[in-house]
């Protein structure tokens, strides 16, 4: 393997800029969490899993801004103790992702109902906060988690470099979950996206009143932008680490590239923003409600809200008549 790259030094404007994603993403899932307490009703199970995912980030942006903010120049306690809770916390945030994105399609697709969906959020809490938990005690207990030299990182810290085997433990500390993510969140959300397309289009043979057709395909097309979005987003956000990953295994300097070290900054610590710009500013139902909220102090000047005022999903009973189940709680608002 060829030498490591020397270590990347982080200019103020780099770490500025980092800190600032780190608390844009605090901010956005403490949003998130905050949404999921105020309103009862908007707890669909889908939202309830992204509870978990905010928690898991919200940690994730905590741990990433102190490390950013100490910039680390060699090993000491707090470096593993940074390192720890933000490997823990990313890795979890992966699982998570991956989580919603299969019990989306299990419940949209597979249709599963009711007892199953217990049976399956206990799968999803020992798979994405165990797993996640084993291999960081792991990690800490084989003193792998160390200083890198700003290389795999933005100032954190995460696997120590020297360590013989850095690299296998790289993969399982995070790599690993993070490309199976870049193939699985897409290919599910495919799959998703594809079915509700027929099952409009199989409701639109049902209802072939103009307006209602439309209607249908305006849900539908929101639909199908999240849906989109979703595994997208994701992808653009985490790809510049593993881009710095592959070209630290190369012993590269373009890992130390001014513009690609910012990229990888924001791509780690702002999973969490970007979670509460699609479900919570872009989703209509959740941001009426919160700029509603926003705006108590003047009331005469907000028109009493309704059950009316929130998207409806389309009936499904009808989705049924046509052979195919819909579930409108799993549905992505629109």
């Amino acid at each position: 393997m060829p030498p490591p790259a020397p270590p990347t030094v982080l200019v103020p404007s780099e770490r500025a800029v980092v800190l600032l994603s780190c608390v844009l993403s605090a901010l956005g899932s403490g949003l998130l969490v905050a949404t999921h307490a105020l309103w009862p009703d908007l707890r669909s199970r889908a939202r309830r899993l992204l509870l978990f995912l905010s928690l898991a980030d919200l940690l994730s942006a905590a741990s990433y801004f102190y490390g950013v903010l100490q910039d680390f120049s060699g090993p000491s306690w707090d470096c593993v103790l940074q390192g720890a809770l933000s490997t823990f916390a990313n890795t979890s945030s992966f699982f998570w992702t991956v989580a919603i994105a299969l019990y989306l399609y299990l419940s949209i697709v597979r249709t599963t109902r009711g007892p199953r969906y217990g049976r399956l959020l206990w799968a999803f809490h020992v798979v994405s906060w165990g797993v996640p938990l084993a291999i960081t005690v792991a990690a800490v207990a084989l003193k792998k988690i160390g200083y890198d030299a700003s290389d795999v990182s933005v100032g954190w810290c995460w696997i120590d470099l020297e360590a013989e085997d850095h690299v296998l433990w790289m993969l399982l500390t995070g790599k690993l979950w993070e490309m199976l993510a870049y193939v699985t969140l897409p290919v599910l959300y495919l799959l998703v996206r594809k079915h509700i397309n027929r099952a409009h289009q199989a409701l639109s043979e049902y209802r072939p009143i103009l307006s209602e057709v439309h209607r249908l395909q305006h849900h539908s097309s929101m639909a199908d932008k999240k849906l989109v979005l979703i595994p997208l987003i994701f992808i653009c956000l985490r790809v510049w680490s593993t881009v710095r990953f592959v070209l630290t295994l190369c012993g590269s300097p373009a890992v130390q590239t001014p513009v690609l070290v910012v990229l990888h900054g924001i791509g780690n610590t702002f999973q969490g923003g970007a979670n509460c710009i699609m479900f919570v500013l872009c989703t209509r139902a959740v941001r009426t409600r919160l700029f509603s909220r926003c705006c108590c102090c003047c009331p005469a000047q907000l028109p009493a809200e309704t059950p009316t005022s929130l998207p409806q999903a389309p009936a499904p009973s009808r989705a049924r008549d046509s052979g195919t189940q819909v579930d409108p709680d799993e549905l992505p608002h629109t």
